[in-house]
């Protein structure tokens, strides 16, 4: 037990090629970037490129920054991508890991540099029906991984995590954001499911790690390298609030964590996940979907309160809980099949269902909404489970997203999108405060997002003309969510639109622990 926290990386890289890669490192002088462009390319055939028409499809994410790069590599397999790494590291070069680049905060918006894009390292390994596991590379898509773990296991199993962008979401860049989706609790995010990984150091050695083997002491890990050296590394020590959080990389008060913890929602910053093993659960045989018409907000989070009170404070006995509220509707598909003048906001709820009749379930759930006042009639209760209604309903709920971002382009402002998150206690407070500081200047936006986690998204679309007012709302949002003892990030992580938010959440001292 006393060496757990000593953890051995390992050179995958045969003599033959170190030695090629040794000689080019000494007699590389001047013009770094061209020189080692020709050299992967004639040496080892690895595609890396200079040209600016291929960089700009990927120098930028779904935040909307502007980035800007030097070069894009498209490894292949592990070999390549290790080789990258380890050349950029010896010659001093910034790397950026970019897989499907739809997180929100410019994590994957490169600042010079190299772009290492791992899309086409996607091989998606045997699944271990027994221990419940499955090994796959970082570039395959969440949905391509859901349906083959659907498939193989016979309809037995499924990987749960579900966000709105799983079908062009990888698992590497689900993995370094944490990313979640509609499930709440725990198991609603990626962090749950990982079980273990290797990963690809800066300098290209590599770590394989399995979650348990590796718990840091009294604060620290000692990494002991192929060449004999040791490095040691202090994890971070800052106080995280104990809700939906993805402020930053983990962080434990008590000098006590898993490595496997430090790297999930690290969002690339100390390494590349080339494999990772993941943990799969029982498939529910069947689910009842459910789309829930309510007047206003006020119903919405009733409804939030009196379900949470029908199951005893725990929602994750849902697999989905989520809220579509203000100016939703203006930016959804098929808006008029789940809204109308009386009922202006609307709850999905998604329930699984373990071997019981579908049609005793739906008889049971239907007793427990109607004894809400707020609910008078049927046709406020709209069944999803009909193919052409689940059709139109995701369409609906991936349009909206998808319009809004698109209207920020059209106005050429970055979209705005808050991810604050505070307990349950001051929710509801937050929630119109929030409100009220957006309307009163006067700027655009919609509501949406986990109200099974207590957890809303903010969505800004100012025009050009407003666009710093909208930016110094969001700061506003950022400080309240704090005061009422929140963190400005439940799921999207910090990247490089938040680095001040995180300063601005645990201080200077905090981002010196995570730089050092």
């Amino acid at each position: 037990m006393c060496d757990k926290h000593i953890i051995k990386s390992f050179n995958t890289i045969d003599l033959s090629a170190q030695n090629e890669i040794d000689y080019f490192i000494k007699s590389t002088s001047s013009n770094k970037l061209n020189n080692l462009i020709l050299f992967l390319q004639n040496t080892f055939s690895i595609d890396i490129t200079a040209e600016k028409d291929i960089i700009q499809g990927f120098d930028h994410d779904w935040s909307n920054i502007k980035g800007y790069a030097d070069a894009l590599c498209r490894p292949k397999n592990i070999f390549e991508c290790i080789t990258i790494m380890k050349i950029c590291y010896l010659l001093k070069i910034p790397m950026t890991i970019s897989a499907g680049r739809t997180n929100l905060t410019g994590s994957a918006t490169p600042e010079g540099g190299i772009i290492i894009s791992i899309n086409q390292i996607n091989n998606i390994k045997e699944i271990d029906i027994n221990n419940k596991e499955i090994i796959c590379s970082p570039g395959v898509y969440l949905e391509d991984l859901r349906n083959h773990v659907i498939s193989e296991s016979n309809n037995k199993l499924i990987f749960s995590v579900d966000p709105t962008s799983r079908r062009e979401a990888m698992v590497g860049g689900a993995i370094s954001c944490n990313a979640s989706g509609f499930t709440p609790g725990e198991k609603g995010a990626m962090r749950y499911w990982v079980n273990g990984f290797s990963l690809i150091l800066p300098n290209g050695e590599v770590i394989n790690l399995k979650r348990g083997e590796k718990i840091s002491n009294n604060g620290y890990f000692i990494i002991e390298h192929t060449n004999g050296g040791k490095s040691k590394i202090e994890i971070p020590t800052y106080e995280r609030v104990n809700i939906k959080n993805a402020s930053g990389p983990f962080s434990s008060s008590n000098g006590e964590m898993d490595f496997i913890d430090l790297i999930v929602g690290s969002e690339g910053i100390f390494g590349c996940i080339i494999e990772s093993t993941l943990k799969l659960e029982e498939r529910p045989s069947d689910y009842l979907n459910l789309f829930v018409k309510l007047k206003n907000e006020d119903e919405a989070f009733q409804l939030y309160s009196d379900l949470s009170n029908h199951l005893s404070g725990d929602m994750s006995h849902l697999s989905g809980f989520e809220y579509f509220g203000e100016n939703c509707s203006d930016y959804m598909e098929h808006k008029e099949y789940l809204f109308d003048e009386e009922y202006n906001v609307g709850i999905y709820i998604q329930i699984p269902v373990y071997n019981k009749n579908i049609d005793d379930i739906i008889e049971s759930w239907y007793q427990t909404f109607m004894k809400f006042e707020y609910i008078k009639e049927d046709e406020q209760i709209l069944s999803l489970n009909d193919p052409h209604n689940w059709k139109k309903f995701f369409e609906a709920r991936h349009s909206m997203p998808a319009n809004a971002l698109q209207k920020a382009k059209e106005y050429k402002t970055a979209s705005i999108i808050t991810d604050t998150i505070v307990p349950p206690s001051s929710f509801n407070q937050f929630i119109k405060e929030t409100h009220k500081l957006i309307k009163d200047k006067n700027i655009d936006y919609l509501l949406f997002g986990h109200l099974g986690d207590c957890h809303l998204h903010f969505h800004l679309i100012p025009d050009a003309s407003s666009e710093k007012i909208a930016l110094d709302c969001y700061h506003e949002i950022i400080k309240l969510s704090s005061t009422l003892g929140g963190v400005y990030s439940a799921e999207h992580g910090t990247g490089k639109r938040k680095r001040q938010d995180f300063i601005e959440c645990y201080g200077n001292k905090a981002a010196l622990q995570i730089k050092k």
